[in-house]
């Protein structure tokens, strides 16, 4: 059985390291991969040429994605991860500090599974990775032979 990886997709390096930080309160030791931006996740998960690129990396369990990134935000990110047959399924969940209603709606229109606002309090958002790395890593069933 291969190691459930995460893939955090995060230009913050505080926001990093508190979602390291909560990972590890929450006892949650599955393999973390950071992108600093849209472009090295999106490469890391279709490989430099796109989707028939050739790609060696294993697709994570979970991409945690934050919208406001360098070089290719956040939404176009996803708009291109559920635009690939071999991402289509899967689960994103936007963790951003964005409270724009609009990027929430976008997020949803693009198949987001899940928006999660980080909260500024670290109890609050060591909560917020709890519940997703419960749900997300442990208790969700992805369709099969969906790759995730």
């Amino acid at each position: 059985m291969r190691e459930k990886t995460i893939l955090l997709v995060e230009d913050n390096p505080k926001d990093e390291a508190l979602t390291f930080r909560a990972l590890q309160k929450q006892n949650i030791q599955n393999k973390v991969v950071v992108a600093r931006d849209g472009v090295e996740a999106l490469e890391y998960l279709l490989g430099r040429d796109g989707e028939n690129g050739a790609n060696e990396n294993p697709l994570p369990e979970l991409m945690l994605l934050d919208l406001k990134l360098p070089k290719i935000d956040g939404l176009e990110v996803l708009r291109r991860v559920r635009a690939a047959e071999r991402t289509r399924f899967l689960p994103v969940v936007i963790l951003t500090s964005s409270a724009e209603d609009e990027d929430l709606f976008e997020g949803y229109r693009l198949g987001t599974n899940s928006y999660v606002r980080k909260p500024v309090d670290f109890v609050e958002f060591n909560a917020a990775v709890h519940q997703l790395g419960l749900y997300w890593l442990f208790l969700n069933r992805p369709p099969p032979n969906s790759g995730v």
